[in-house]
């Protein structure tokens, strides 16, 4: 690698991409799933990152998804046996290809905790799937990628006490059924109150707005609430889920935020995590529109913050970049 490529490495945080992470589905479906290959490719065209930025992860295999997941549902996955109400619930036709990008993205949230772990800070560009539940997905979730993260690294002692952090406009319930009762794993989820899904489940600290809240009092929720918690808890890692539906064009998303309440939202929690000195990894979350690119480019508000915030911890200059929010 020459010595400038190795020079800003040291000052951008490891950014994961896998090219399983965009499959196909059938012309019309209501997931955005192009988004994720095209918020490489824009943060690649704006000088966000830079190619020797991007860390390709490992699929995981069965045997690491078994650490979170039933096994009678893995194998139901993995021969493609859904049954029809199965498959309706989990909101996306089971394919091989999609067996093998949900593989890939949990392998990218693994990979994305091994770097915020050693090097402060880190991002997925997928990951966030937190509607999969133990035996079963939901939500446009197959498997749940910080669940299956955390088992991972736990078995390896890697941490003990991990803070899940989850603003994705939908509550976070399949990750906080996977650890409830676990004293070692905070989960907190901020969502709208009146969205997907109708039953909730109960995280450790769950904050539902109503609809229509906007940047002002959103904001202020986050920021009475981040600090705080990484004071009290002391966790050795944080996930984030960054997902951009609260803003106010996302299609299933009702908080009204803007584009710079979501950057504003973005740089409390990572501003935060990096002031205490806790690794963070940080996932995408949910994000809907049929425009790719006004989508991709809302996405990757969470990738700039970070780079932006990880140069300034390394006393680096920040490259200037081409502005998209």
């Amino acid at each position: 690698m020459c010595s400038a490529c190795f020079e800003a490495m040291n000052f951008a945080p490891g950014i994961v991409f896998h090219p399983d992470y965009t499959v196909p589905l059938p012309p019309g479906h209501r997931f955005p799933i192009g988004k994720f290959g095209r918020i490489k490719e824009l943060l690649l065209a704006d000088g966000v990152i830079q190619p020797h930025a991007l860390r390709r992860p490992v699929p995981v295999s069965d045997t690491e998804l078994g650490l979170a997941h039933n096994a009678d549902y893995i194998r139901t996955i993995v021969s493609l046996a859904l049954d029809k109400k199965a498959e309706r619930r989990l909101g996306l036709p089971l394919s091989a290809e999609l067996v093998r990008r949900g593989r890939a993205a949990v392998g990218g949230t693994v990979l994305t905790a091994r770097l915020a772990l050693e090097e402060g800070l880190a991002c997925n560009i997928a990951g966030g799937s937190h509607h999969a539940f133990p035996d079963h997905g939901a939500g446009f979730c197959i498997f749940n990628d910080v669940a299956v993260a955390i088992a991972i690294l736990r078995r390896e002692s890697a941490f003990k006490r991990a803070l899940v952090i989850d603003f994705d406009v939908h509550q976070g319930d399949g990750t906080a059924a996977f650890f409830r009762g676990d004293p070692d794993i905070f989960t907190f989820s901020l969502h709208c109150d009146s969205n997907y899904p109708k039953a909730k489940e109960v995280s450790d600290l769950d904050i539902g707005l109503p609809v229509g809240i906007g940047d002002a009092v959103y904001l202020s929720v986050v920021k009475s609430h981040v600090s705080p918690l990484l004071d009290k808890f002391r966790p050795d890692i944080v996930f984030y889920n960054g997902g951009v539906d609260p803003h106010a064009d996302d299609k299933l998303g009702k908080l009204m935020l803007s584009d710079r309440g979501l950057r504003l939202r973005d740089d409390h929690v990572i501003d935060c995590c990096l002031g205490h000195g806790v690794p963070l990894a940080c996932v995408v979350g949910g994000g809907y529109a049929d425009d790719l690119d006004i989508l991709a480019r809302r996405h990757g508000t969470l990738h700039r913050s970070a780079t932006t915030a990880f140069a300034v911890r390394r006393r680096a200059p920040v490259t200037k970049q081409k502005e998209a929010i």
